[in-house]
């Protein structure tokens, strides 16, 4: 399973959010963040017009997350390096006890730094 972990701006749109899964360019299963993000209108639009399901994380999910790229913004408001790396991380375990799962590749960031996205894909426990 292959799941992309989406970071946004408040003010990004559906279309920020589909040109960032673009930019990842891997075909995926779901898509996840953290559960304000998941709500978002933007998120849930992205997420319907591309037919994949949202993944909702909490805050703790996602904490303490190895990422291969390190924002200190969202360090210090998530306690990870990188919203979408966690998320896709978290997301690609989500619902299977005892898996693993790794990045394949750092997040991309849309050009506009409106939206970021990443790639993970579950490992058999």
């Amino acid at each position: 399973m292959k799941v992309a972990g989406i970071g946004f701006r408040s003010t990004a749109t559906a279309a920020d959010l589909q040109a960032a899964l673009a930019l990842a360019g891997t075909q995926v299963d779901a898509v996840a963040s953290v559960a304000e993000k998941a709500a978002a209108p933007a998120m849930q639009e992205f997420a319907r017009s591309v037919g994949l399901p949202v993944i909702s994380l909490q805050e703790q999910d996602i904490a303490g997350e190895q990422t291969l790229t390190c924002s200190p913004r969202i360090k210090a408001r998530f306690g990870t390096g990188s919203l979408a790396e966690a998320a896709a991380l978290a997301g690609a375990r989500h619902g299977a006890a005892g898996a693993r799962a790794r990045l394949l590749a750092p997040r991309v960031v849309t050009a506009d730094g409106l939206a970021t996205a990443a790639i993970a894909e579950r490992l058999e426990p």
